[in-house]
């Protein structure tokens, strides 16, 4: 079957607005994204907030760890060189209701998997959210939570789909989305061959993070289904040269774009 193609703002337009901020996910969508990545931790309270780092010391210039303050005390936080806070994730979720968004776990913790779908769920967040995670062992515990919304695959799964016969990497592979990297040290994701394998189990295929318009491009003509951008406005007008009247992937390698 074919999958929306989707052009995610990564952390938001992190290029020209600070990044995983409301601002920045408003810019993304008015430069042409229709869809969202964003990271989250908890705070010692128990609330999720969106920022990827676990402490504030690359954008905040406060060094402490977001896991041992209360939310009021990361509240106080501002991005250096501008008056903006760090969102909860129940903001983001009420002001982007219906956008299809990416949200990254960060923590290995999976006893921070059954408050964080309680958070989604509440805002009808299973309808649109991909639940993303670098750690095996949280996405098993989203699964076994009976979490029905979709996930995005483990780097466990990925190497399972990479490496492993197909009929195994079917077993083992749970999740919807391979939301990954054109290449992981000396492993190549971009090849035919990988690519063909995610469409044989219906796999979305999004990768990050894209900068150029040629590489768009190029992964968009392999089959790509989504691409994350730190600059949705350069990378949107190669987006839509794939994209037909109901912006649905054609479904197979170079349709909607010129050939090599």
């Amino acid at each position: 079957m074919s999958h929306q193609l989707r052009l995610y703002a990564h952390r938001g337009a992190s290029l020209r607005c600070p990044e995983n901020s409301l601002e920045a996910f408003r810019q993304g969508l008015k430069e042409g994204a229709n869809a969202l990545e964003m990271d989250v931790h908890a705070t010692a309270d128990g609330h999720f907030v969106v920022t990827h780092d676990p402490d504030g010391e690359r954008l905040m210039a406060d060094r402490r760890r977001i896991r041992d303050l209360p939310l009021a005390e990361v509240k106080r936080w501002r991005h250096c060189g501008a008056d903006t806070s760090i969102p909860t994730l129940e903001e983001v979720l009420e002001n982007f209701d219906g956008v299809p968004m990416s949200i990254d776990l960060k923590p290995d913790d999976p006893d921070l998997v059954p408050p964080f779908l309680e958070c989604l769920t509440r805002s009808g967040g299973e309808s649109t959210v991909t639940i993303a995670s670098f750690h095996h062992r949280v996405l098993k515990r989203v699964h076994l939570m009976g979490w029905k919304g979709r996930t995005a695959l483990s780097r466990l799964e990925i190497a399972a789909l990479r490496f492993a016969p197909l009929s195994v990497a079917r077993r083992l592979v749970r999740g919807h989305s391979a939301q990954i990297p054109t290449t992981a040290g000396p492993v190549r994701l971009d090849r035919s061959t990988f690519l063909k394998r995610c469409r044989r189990l219906d796999l979305r295929i999004d990768y990050w993070v894209v900068n150029d318009p040629f590489e768009a491009r190029a992964l968009l003509q392999q089959g790509a289904t989504g691409l994350m951008t730190d600059d949705p406005a350069l990378i949107a007008p190669v987006m839509r040269e794939f994209t037909n009247e109901g912006n649905e992937a054609v479904g197979k390698p170079g349709a909607g774009g010129r050939s090599k």
